[in-house]
């Protein structure tokens, strides 16, 4: 079986799983050798939620559904994977449970990497596994970073997607209220208000000391201004709490993602990297030996 994995998946397939993008020729084609034809019929289950992760999948033909049960008891498809894509790639290295199920949903042929035979195959070759974990943590900064620039562009571009003409032009008129031209204008005018009904307009004034109409006129624009001021204030108020819950979900994401980074590294350290090392020096040691002789 390894042999028709062989003839038939190229090794691109194999580095399209990011856990094994950075595997040079030699590495990835020791790698594909472990792998393991399947033929699956249709409706077949290759796992539930809560099965030990003991293997990963990559789909050579078919379709295969990623499901899970939610809190009301329906059945819910999360993915729906078909040729080129894969699988269960963090259970080969961690062995958790897995946290969804995954049904044939069209008659598949499936490429197998068992986590022992992983294993085993990282053992024998320490420096793959430091390559896969600078593959994963360099993967990991990418999308963050593509996130953290989508989420402010897309704050920008929703708020800019709610404003309409009115809203416009209220944020218009609040910039304008809100200047120093709007204070030197409104001088201005009340003082050439003044000129005008006192001096240049004799006995045909339209506004007689103490200027009534005047003080009817400002009025009006102060009480025009003011909702177009708190109009314009509430939409910034909003633009705020939209971008303050983008940044929450970016900073928890991230927080989520570092603490998996950690806890993996912990599992690493903990119980791989010991082994790793100590055949390592070992080999080291047969080879002075050796060349000693």
């Amino acid at each position: 079986m390894a042999a028709d994995v062989t003839t038939l998946m190229p090794l691109e397939s194999i580095r399209s799983v990011p856990l094994f993008a950075s595997l040079d020729d030699e590495t990835a084609s020791a790698l594909r050798a472990l792998l393991e034809v399947e033929q699956r019929p249709a409706g077949g289950v290759l796992f539930q939620a809560g099965d030990a992760g003991d293997a990963m999948y990559l789909i050579e033909a078919g379709r295969v559904r990623i499901h899970i049960i939610d809190a009301d008891g329906d059945d819910v498809t999360l993915a729906e994977l078909a040729r080129g894509d894969f699988f269960g790639e963090m259970a080969i290295i961690d062995g958790k449970p897995r946290s969804a199920s995954a049904t044939v949903a069209e008659e598949a042929r499936l490429a197998v990497l068992a986590r022992d035979d992983f294993l085993d195959f990282v053992r024998r070759n320490p420096d793959v596994a430091l390559k896969m974990l600078a593959a994963i943590t360099t993967r990991l900064r990418r999308t963050d970073d593509l996130l953290r620039h989508r989420v402010s562009r897309n704050a920008n571009d929703e708020e800019a997607s709610r404003l309409t003409l009115a809203d416009r032009m209220a944020d218009l008129i609040a910039e304008f209220g809100g200047s120093w031209k709007f204070i030197g204008a409104s001088m201005g005018f009340m003082l050439l208000w003044v000129v005008v009904n006192s001096l240049l307009l004799g006995e045909r004034v339209f506004d007689p000391f103490p200027y009534v109409l005047l003080n009817l006129v400002l009025a009006v624009i102060t009480g025009m201004q003011a909702p177009l001021i708190m109009m314009s204030q509430n939409r910034q108020s909003e633009k705020d709490r939209l971008r303050a819950d983008l940044d929450y979900q970016v900073n928890l994401k991230n927080e989520l993602a570092l603490a998996e980074v950690m806890r993996r590294l912990d599992v690493l350290e903990s119980e791989r990297l010991p082994l790793l090392f100590a055949e390592q020096n070992a080999r080291l040691r047969e080879q002075l030996g050796n060349g000693k002789r």
